[in-house]
């Protein structure tokens, strides 16, 4: 059985997609597309830059999103997958139910653009950060947490567990200052901070939530063609109606990567497939679950590589 995977904000770069584009006509497509939704040129800022326009959650968000649906739909031109269960690292979701069918891409691409518009919003209103925290399991990291949030006064909760040993905090500028501290002495070989624009996946997010309603609201979704794994619940959805209240959900909890992982395994799961800039979700992959192989598909190279291939 094959999962697939699509990564979330940190995965751009400048120059992702362009190669893709030259040597495959539906991805050049797929970035045309992209241009005439959002109304600007994503594609030049996806090959060309500036890396600090790139990186801004409201561009990164759909620039990710157009080059995962580019390699999709070449795999769904040259060599289909059947896909038993996807998921996707936050953003990634919303590029998971787009290769499902759940989403059209114009509506995903303008709803995304919009989700990080109101995600650096929330940012701006209510001042948040987050940390990278290694080496410490999630008791531990939990348990910090709660301890930093009572002392600093704030909010500080665990945002992404990404893999064992591996995950990233979230909150009130103040209480992730003091948790960081706390971590260390707890025995995290590096506590990380990040350079965001607000406290992603934590409950300072909250004022996003209506305004990605609104925009939801003005799309319609259709039941994925293949259930989709929650970062929320992970839970395979496989409805629109739920589809639509997790991923506003999602906006305020954490992403519990690891776990959905380990119920894809569980499900049945042996191949995972990432679609998308980078390869960070198939360098999880092994820290997951050792059993699981797993590939990246990002470049033409790796595109070509894989098409070659006998099934």
């Amino acid at each position: 059985m094959i999962g697939l995977l699509c990564p979330g904000q940190g995965s751009q770069f400048v120059g992702m997609g362009r190669d893709l584009a030259d040597a495959f006509p539906v991805a050049k497509q797929t970035f045309e597309e992209a241009d005439e939704a959002l109304g600007f040129s994503i594609s030049r800022l996806c090959w060309e830059g500036p890396e600090d326009e790139l990186t801004l959650t409201k561009n990164a968000q759909p620039a990710i999103l157009a080059h995962s649906i580019a390699v999709w739909r070449i795999l769904e031109a040259e060599k289909p997958l059947t896909v038993a269960l996807a998921a996707g690292h936050s953003l990634g979701e919303f590029s998971a139910y787009t290769a499902a069918g759940a989403f059209g891409l114009s509506d995903a691409l303008r709803c995304v653009r919009r989700r990080g518009e109101l995600m650096y919003e929330s940012g701006t209103a209510r001042p948040g950060t987050m940390a990278a925290v290694l080496g410490l399991d999630d008791a531990a990291a939990e348990a910090a947490c709660q301890r930093a949030s009572a002392e600093a006064n704030g909010i500080v909760i665990p945002a992404n567990y990404n893999s064992p040993g591996q995950l990233v905090i979230s909150g009130d500028v103040e209480a992730v200052r003091k948790a960081e501290d706390l971590l260390k002495e707890a025995g995290a070989k590096r506590v990380l901070p990040l350079n965001v624009s607000g406290a992603f996946h934590s409950p300072l997010m909250e004022v996003a939530v209506e305004g990605l309603q609104n925009a939801l609201d003005g799309f319609t979704l259709r039941d994925p063609a293949f259930p989709v794994v929650s970062n929320v619940t992970t839970e395979p959805v496989a409805d629109a109606t739920t589809a639509v209240e997790l991923l506003l959900r999602q906006l305020t909890s954490p992403v519990r990567w690891s776990e959905s992982v380990q119920r894809m395994r569980a499900d049945g799961v042996e191949r995972f497939i990432e679609i998308g800039p980078g390869s960070v979700l198939t360098g999880l992959l092994k820290r997951i679950d050792r059993g699981a192989t797993g590939r990246s598909l990002g470049t033409a190279a790796e595109v070509t590589a894989y098409l070659s291939e006998e099934s």
